[in-house]
């Protein structure tokens, strides 16, 4: 395995930098807004402080969470650990913020943020002239600086200063399943370890939980999935925000605001927001039903098929997140009286616990449940065909289970 050149200074200091343009990316005016001789400048703070003293207390939390907080939480950690490093000294609890690190990643959203941000301003760049402040630009850096973080951090290297990988189990061998062999490998950190099923286990290396399979994860699953289907109705029915101006007053649900685009020329924003709000919400709760539906059903055995889809749905949901961020943006933005007036309505809140759910519905499955719809009797039976099976070489632990 290659390792990054000065890992711990390339993270460090793209960390400090991100931490800096995000401090910035709030301290100064994000966006202006002029139409009919009045201007209105916001921040980033402001978006939020309007959406909380409105009635839309949600939607400015879950701003504040993965804009803000998560991120700035994020970053510290990153921080720490590696600035600790340097100066030659165990960073404290770093474990535990090792581990923190894996689980926050997948729900910071600056970068679907962003994305929201230009769909909003094609929305209203009609209706009135748009500047751009420092913040918005520094933001854009943050973001940028966000993804090179996401490559630099080199977590199999930290966990190697942190605590070297033990060891696997002696009779650990190679070519045999490990729920066969009553092993299972941290998700976490890579660790193989012994598996008790008839008391709590942990990773002997970084003290993560262990699950052999987490316990009722299909059942859990097709709740979630059921609960989403059924919030999607209203998701779909229900208006997402309303335009009022002195000569009108519209509402618009997510199809009225694709083909509203699509009446203004707009193609390839109507399209990303047909993608985000319609295709890939329905797509994730279709791909999901099906894991589910193939987990005890071994014929046709396709598991890098149902591997592959899994992964791109996990990845995929939080792409959703599009349009709840779009209409957070104009009900704070567009606030001019009786001249020009945006707000939020029912419909936003219904697919946000659409998005959410999906996405939680998604990390309860357990994709190692995939490879145990094989015939597990046959299997053994190929792998005894073995001549001298090998002790497993450390390395890290995949989430199929093997």
């Amino acid at each position: 395995m290659v390792r990054k050149r000065a890992p711990a200074q390339q993270a460090l200091a793209l960390a400090i930098a991100a931490v800096v343009a995000l401090i910035t990316s709030l301290a100064f005016p994000f966006i202006s807004f002029s139409a009919r001789g009045i201007e209105r400048a916001i921040s980033l703070t402001d978006a939020m402080a309007i959406l909380s003293t409105g009635n839309y207390t949600v939607l400015a939390i879950v701003l504040w969470m993965v804009l803000l907080l998560l991120p700035m939480l994020y970053l510290g950690m990153v921080i720490v650990i590696h600035a600790a490093f340097l100066l030659g000294h165990r960073p404290p609890r770093g474990m535990l913020m090792l581990r923190t690190l894996r689980h926050i990643e997948h729900w910071m959203m600056a970068d679907v943020f962003l994305i929201g941000v230009l769909v909003s301003l094609v929305k209203i760049l009609s209706l009135a002239s748009i500047g751009f402040g420092v913040s918005f630009w520094a933001f854009c850096l943050f973001v940028v600086l966000m993804l090179l973080i996401s490559r630099s951090v080199d977590r199999d290297w930290l966990w190697n200063l942190m605590a070297p990988e033990p060891t696997p189990p002696a009779h650990t061998r190679a070519g045999r399943t490990a729920q066969s062999q009553k092993i299972v490998g941290c998700t976490v950190c890579g660790t193989v370890n012994d598996y008790l099923h008839h008391q709590p286990c942990y990773c002997r290396r970084c003290g993560e939980k262990l699950h052999m399979r987490r316990r009722h994860s299909v059942q859990k699953t097709l709740a979630l999935l059921l609960v989403s289907a059924l919030l999607y109705i209203p998701a779909m029915v229900l208006p997402i925000m309303t335009v009022s101006s002195l000569n009108d007053t519209t509402t618009q649900t997510v199809i009225g605001g694709v083909l509203l685009l699509l009446d203004h020329g707009d193609y390839p924003i109507a399209a990303i927001i047909f993608l985000a709000s319609v295709v890939i919400p329905v797509a994730k709760l279709m791909a999901l039903f099906w894991l589910c539906l193939k987990v005890g059903r071994p014929q046709p055995w396709r598991p890098e098929v149902r591997m592959t889809l899994y992964r791109v749905t996990e990845f995929i949901g939080r792409w959703s997140m599009i349009d709840v961020f779009v209409v957070a943006l104009l009900a704070a933005l567009v606030q001019l009286g009786v001249l020009m007036h945006v707000s939020a309505e029912p419909g936003i809140i219904a697919f946000g616990g659409v998005v959410i759910l999906t996405m939680v519905a998604a990390m309860s499955f357990d994709p190692r449940l995939i490879w145990d719809a094989a015939d597990h009797a046959d299997l053994d039976n190929n792998y005894t065909s073995i001549p001298s099976p090998q002790p497993v070489v450390a390395g890290k632990a995949q989430e199929t289970g093997q």
